[in-house]
């Protein structure tokens, strides 16, 4: 039995090239019996794979001295087979009620911030985590009951990051025999047994009744329906992104696509719509629904600031503001998001935090820029960006400035010194220009929409607009000859 899972696994691994010679694996180990029998078959494997293995234990800290006993059962079992341990704690339970949000989601989060942290400071290339076959059949069902697409049907992924799941294709009472084989010991986990928990209920009541029932071999089918749904998703993903890239316009915290690029697909170039008199409810057309819908939740994910489920009313609401939209109608999105209708085109920004006035309008933001030093950042979190200030010699250094081309003169600059955004009548006279301008009118004949002019950076020097983004700097500030030192602007979204 032994060599068989093992012989099993290590063919799994090299098949899907989970893990490669000479890697760090960090094997996750809770001390359940799924998470002890992966340890157990890598010990055996990590010579033929050439792998250096080390073991890692997140205590939730939910369950109180079981849980510290856990920690402990893992830490001896690392210390046995001469293993380095690694140990994270976390009071989820105190997080997951401060946040206002679900226990197990929760856990979920933090072990896996947990492992990222790891990877990165003790240079792991791979964490491997023990989901089997069950978890994987499980998970598809808990998605099919909610409700999902087929990136739903695709359940446990084998590779997230660098987070490997080799034992996808094994099933969970082999490994407890494999277990009992090596007279090998594991704790249990009384919350798995919790039937009031929908995954426990699935795993208790209604696997075992489809098994029984309907159909044995019901754990393999859906772990092969996880698959075929994944290689479809990722085809999909791929194709979508192409397009993508040719049609969306990014910025710092924003997209923006034309109506015509997200609803037509036609060789011709017509206007295909799910209600078109000319085409009806075709296969083309239904064929095309399906490329809209996965392109705006393309453009969402790129451009949502935080978490937040988008589903498909959500994108049912968006294809409609494109199909048949007023101008300036607005939607909000979870994540922080907001798309608004400007003229022939659907522009997604992110909003992060930022609070709204009455009426609807964004409040201002303001923030004092100090020179002191020989650099400064400032962090909007209106915007999503940060705006980094840069004192340089000049004209020493000014090859350092051909990316930006925003270069003040820092002996001209006045106190107060202030990053905030535009407001009406504000006016500025661009390097170049023979007078000023109202900015509303500058931003106007750069084609800005009104959602993308409402945070408009601009920098004031002395109550005078010295530098307004996208334009050259203010006339009366920038380098000239008698210049010693430049201020270079750069702007960056924040990671």
């Amino acid at each position: 039995m032994r060599q068989s899972l093992a012989s099993q696994l290590q063919r799994a691994i090299e098949k899907q090239g989970l893990v490669r010679a000479g890697e760090r694996v960090g094997v996750a180990v809770s001390g359940g019996a799924d998470s002890v029998a992966l340890l157990v078959l890598l010990l055996e494997l990590w010579k033929p794979l050439g792998i250096v293995l080390s073991v890692v234990h997140f205590n939730h800290r939910i369950r109180g001295k079981t849980s510290d006993a856990d920690e402990k059962f893992v830490s001896n079992l690392a210390r046995k087979h001469g293993l380095v341990f690694h140990i994270g704690r976390s009071d989820v339970a105190r997080k997951a009620k401060r946040d206002k949000s679900n226990l197990e989601d929760t856990a979920r989060r933090a072990r896996y911030e947990f492992f990222a942290e790891l990877a990165e400071k003790e240079h792991l290339n791979k964490v491997a985590v023990a989901h089997t076959a069950d978890d994987q059949a499980e998970t598809v069902l808990a998605h099919i009951l909610r409700g999902t697409g087929l990136a739903g049907l695709g359940g446990i992924h084998p590779v997230a990051g660098r987070v490997v799941r080799p034992l996808l294709g094994l099933r969970r009472a082999e490994l407890r025999a494999y277990l009992r084989s090596r007279k090998q010991t594991w704790r249990e986990d009384a919350t798995n047994r919790d039937i009031t928990r929908m995954r426990a209920r699935i795993r208790k009541k209604l696997l075992p009744i489809l098994e029984k029932q309907f159909q044995p071999g019901i754990v393999e089918h859906l772990t092969t329906l996880a698959e075929l749904a994944r290689e479809d998703e990722a085809f999909l993903d791929a194709l979508v992104a192409e397009r993508a890239k040719r049609c969306v316009e990014r910025t710092t915290g924003s997209a923006t696509i034309r109506v015509l690029d997200l609803l037509c697909f036609g060789e011709k170039g017509e206007f295909i719509t799910e209600n078109s008199e000319s085409t009806g409810r075709t296969e083309g057309a239904d064929k095309n629904l399906a490329i809209r819908r996965r392109m705006v939740r393309w453009i969402v994910k790129e451009v949502k600031p935080r978490a937040g489920q988008v589903r498909a009313e959500h994108v049912r609401a968006v294809l409609e503001l494109a199909q048949r939209g007023e101008n300036g109608k607005r939607l909000p999105l979870p994540g922080g998001l907001e798309v608004r209708r400007e003229h022939d085109r659907l522009i997604f920004r992110a909003g992060r935090g930022v609070a709204r006035a009455k009426g609807g309008e964004e409040r201002n933001f303001e923030r004092v820029v100090n020179l002191d030093g020989k650099a400064t950042a400032i962090r909007i979190e209106e915007l999503g960006c940060v705006f980094r200030f840069r004192v340089i010699d000049w004209p020493v250094d000014r090859g350092q400035t051909i990316e930006t081309g925003s270069v003040l003169d820092l002996d001209v600059l006045r106190s107060p010194l202030m990053l905030r955004n535009w407001r009406a009548g504000d006016r500025l006279q661009p390097a170049g220009h023979r007078g000023a301008h109202k900015l509303k009118r500058l931003l106007s004949k750069k084609s800005v929409s009104g959602m993308e002019r409402e945070g408009w950076p601009v920098l004031t020097s002395g109550g005078a607009i010295a530098w307004a983004r996208g334009f050259p700097v203010a006339a009366e500030f920038g380098v000239r000859s008698g210049t010693r030192a430049g201020v270079v602007i750069a702007e960056e979204a924040i990671s």
